[in-house]
């Protein structure tokens, strides 16, 4: 399976605790770079979020980000912060006997005072498992969305791949005739230079330039490139620097062919391949 390396999920879950939103966003990028956006609650958690994510997915830059919020009327743990209880006693005390008519403290006012009341933290075991359940989820639809992005790129990719091979069947045929000619315009003009009895040497002559212009290899090469982009796509996986490193190699004959070429047919053929190995190495940017 080919994955593309932009993709969007985004999943929601409520526990007793609260709600958990996870949401997951990729663009390419040679290598994988995941960025982690997480509110303190859920920062110690982030290790193993990492884990998962380095498991599932080769490359891009992603970021994951985690939302908590706690649900109105769950059950809450307060823990009472004794100490400072006893010390804004002794405070009140104090100003009470300094200055008369000061009011007495109340429980509301107590139990309002920063730091008196605090929220028992939630288990870290609980928490972690809880994030794990959210993203696993969030990651299969993450997945998913770059699969079915995958199979367009590829579909994309085979159909270019296809239009070469057509384009190079167009002209192998015509390379023999073009050679010929090629050898007689040539053998004419060096004899035009060196006289009629200089045949052998205008032979020696017309075979190296023949030599040069001879452009079976590159077709040869041009044509195996393509069949292993194609066996690469069916095997698929994480074969985004691959193909990336075939169309180098594709361009690079496609150039050589346009470079060796003395007829217009097969130079106008040779950029038609470099038009096609462009719109598949910007297709291939995309992919894992």
């Amino acid at each position: 399976m080919i994955h593309s390396m932009t993709g969007y999920a985004a999943v929601a879950r409520e526990f007793p605790f609260g709600m958990l939103n996870v949401e997951l966003r990729s663009v390419n990028h040679r290598y994988l770079e995941v960025q982690f956006r997480l509110p303190d609650d859920v920062r110690a958690v982030e290790p193993a979020l990492r884990e998962m994510l380095h498991a599932q997915v080769r490359r891009g830059k992603i970021e994951c980000r985690v939302t908590y919020s706690v649900t109105p009327g769950a059950h809450k743990a307060f823990r009472l912060n004794e100490e400072l209880l006893l010390q804004l006693e002794n405070v009140e005390l104090k100003v009470r006997t300094m200055l008369a008519g000061a009011n007495q403290l109340s429980v509301a006012d107590a139990l309002r005072w920063p730091g008196i009341l605090a929220v028992e933290p939630l288990p870290l075991e609980e928490l972690q498992a809880a994030c794990r359940e959210v993203l696993e989820a969030a990651l299969r639809e993450f997945n998913a969305a770059r699969a079915r992005e995958g199979d367009k790129l590829k579909a994309v990719l085979l159909e270019r791949a296809a239009a070469m091979e057509r384009r190079m069947a167009e002209i192998a045929p015509r390379l023999p005739q073009v050679l010929a000619a090629y050898q007689e315009r040539l053998a004419t003009r060096l004899r035009e230079v060196l006289g009629s009895g200089e045949d052998e040497r205008v032979r020696q002559e017309v075979a190296v330039f023949a030599t040069k212009i001879d452009v079976d290899e590159e077709l040869a090469r041009l044509t195996a490139h393509a069949t292993e982009l194609k066996r690469a796509l069916a095997a698929g996986g994480a074969v985004g620097k691959k193909l990336d490193f075939l169309m180098q190699e594709l361009n690079r004959e496609a150039n050589t062919l346009a470079s060796k070429s003395v007829d217009l047919a097969v130079t106008q053929a040779a950029l038609d391949l470099k038009l096609l190995i462009e719109q598949m190495r910007e297709q291939i940017q995309n992919i894992e």
